[in-house]
């Protein structure tokens, strides 16, 4: 039954990748926008979703978590439809859309040639950081998760390997095996810290412990390396800015368990700044 699922699954987003690529950039990202604004709540516990933003963001009554759920639908209704138009970010079509502040700061890594983990949470349309970051020139590797629906998921691999980054990592205990692989390699990592992780610690996010992934910590307390953030907003629908930051400072005698804390304190700071631009319907307390 589940495979009949994905199979219609499937078929609808091929279908609609179709419509957007015959429709062109702008009003795919719109129809997109429209279509899990309308859809997206029947897929996803409307319940669950108002509830992880009012226990997360302070202040926040049942009326405003309801418009940023419907923001959040709306952005990862564009993010669908931009996966049709990810090959003209790659290549120098859709520079007029990116706005990169902080490139100075992967110019200077790519002449030094010391391997970083780049972090990020999903934002916003977060194949653009190691899409960019690879296209500065950087040698890279990037985590992944693969989708359940084991139809879309070879598409999606398709178009991560071929656009985004050719280096691709699955989640999970072997994928640590290949971090590390091509971190001694003198590949930089790129991650999102926002996913929940069965091998990760529990850590504070929100206020609450949730699973979390200790891989930059563990190569910044083995390599000495340096972690670099990313955060990815969208701008007016259809434009983005990429702010690079500068790397993150910690002493030799912090612990795995701070810094990861530490990470998670930069996330929700980044978050809260456009909470309808992160997914929420996502349980990380789970």
């Amino acid at each position: 039954m589940k495979i009949l699922k994905y199979f219609l699954e499937f078929i609808i987003i091929s279908i609609l990748f179709l419509i957007f690529k015959i429709i062109g950039y702008k009003f795919a990202t719109y129809t997109g926008s429209l279509i899990l604004t309308l859809c997206g709540p029947f897929f996803r516990s409307k319940k669950k979703i108002k509830s992880n933003i009012i226990r997360s963001l302070k202040n926040t009554d049942e009326k405003t978590a309801k418009k940023i759920a419907q923001e959040m639908w709306s952005n990862y209704g564009r993010i669908l439809a931009e996966y049709v138009f990810i090959k003209n970010f790659r290549k120098s079509d859709f520079d007029k859309f990116l706005n990169i502040e902080g490139s100075e700061i992967l110019e200077e890594i790519k002449r030094k040639n010391e391997p970083v983990i780049f972090i990020s949470g999903h934002f916003n349309n977060f194949e653009l950081m190691a899409m960019q970051i690879e296209k500065s020139g950087i040698n890279l590797a990037a985590i992944y998760r693969p989708l359940n629906n084991i139809f879309l998921n070879k598409i999606m691999e398709k178009i991560r390997k071929k656009y985004i980054c050719k280096n691709q990592i699955k989640k999970g205990r072997a994928g640590t095996r290949e971090v590390l692989s091509y971190f001694k390699k003198g590949h930089s990592i790129a991650l999102m810290i926002d996913q929940r992780v069965s091998e990760g610690i529990k850590s504070n996010f929100y206020g609450r412990p949730a699973f979390t992934t200790t891989i930059p910590a563990q190569l910044l307390k083995k390599f000495k390396c340096k972690i670099v953030p990313i955060y990815i907003e969208r701008i007016d629908n259809i434009n983005f800015r990429m702010v690079v930051n500068k790397p993150l400072i910690f002493n030799e005698d912090q612990t795995i368990e701070y810094i990861t804390q530490e990470l998670n304190y930069w996330l929700e700071k980044m978050i809260s700044q456009k909470p309808g631009q992160w997914i929420w319907s996502h349980d990380r307390w789970k």
